[in-house]
């Protein structure tokens, strides 16, 4: 596999294309990643003088059988643009091999084992009846984050809070491919509020939107109307 750089209207030196090679190891790479199909680099240069500390950018655009990974910089010169985003994409690309790493170390937990890992687990007696964690006749109730569950309610296994900076469509999009899910939970900066892109059929996606509903219903007020008298 080789190297792909190219320029958007700007030319590309020989010896840039030289730094690139050094710069992006692919033996490196595909240890991370071993079905790397193409690796791109894209320079390109922005005219406005206003800009001159971020006037040269690069792209790298990483394609696998996985997700796309892209990472991009932008500095003064081309070459530490190139190194600024080169290490963004050895960092996205280490979290994706511990991802897969992790999930590849995953195990079962034996039915032995079971009562030790999940509270309040029922388990068999010698004669093969099941004896519940109270044997009182009473429906036990239990607190699971959020929720109050009687006897054999939802289980909430993991409960997740995370900080949202408001995005475009195309950048929540672009997030989804980078952590490889199906769907990506994003607050949308245009509307400032929740919203969830998916992914449908082949390459097309959907995206949802919530939206509050601010209609309250207004019941009649008690001193409303008057009384009928005899």
């Amino acid at each position: 596999m080789d190297i792909v750089v190219k320029g958007r209207k700007t030319e590309v030196p020989e010896r840039f294309r030289k730094h690139v090679a050094e710069k992006l190891n692919l033996e490196k790479i595909q240890k991370l990643d071993g079905k790397v199909i193409s690796l791109d680099v894209e320079v390109s240069k922005e005219p406005n003088p206003r800009q001159a500390d971020r006037s040269d950018r690069v792209e790298i655009t990483l394609r696998s059988r996985g997700p796309v990974i892209r990472a991009e910089a932008a500095a003064s010169d081309p070459y530490a643009a190139l190194d600024m985003a080169a290490e963004k994409l050895g960092a996205r690309l280490r979290k994706q091999h511990d991802k897969r790493f992790s999930r590849r170390g995953a195990r079962r937990i034996p039915a032995a084992e079971v009562a030790d890992h999940v509270p309040d687990a029922a388990t068999l007696t010698g004669d093969g009846l099941v004896v519940g964690p109270d044997e009182t006749g009473q429906v036990p109730t239990k607190k699971v984050g959020s929720l109050e569950v009687q006897g054999d309610g939802p289980l909430v296994v993991r409960e997740k809070t995370h900080v949202a900076s408001p995005m475009t469509l195309d950048q929540a999009l672009y997030e989804m491919e980078l952590v490889g899910h199906d769907f990506y939970l994003f607050v949308d900066s245009e509307t400032k509020e929740p919203s969830v892109v998916y992914r449908r059929h082949a390459y097309d996606y959907g995206v949802i939107h919530l939206r509050t509903d601010t209609m309250v219903a207004e019941e009649p007020s008690p001193e409303a109307g008057g009384t009928l008298g005899g």
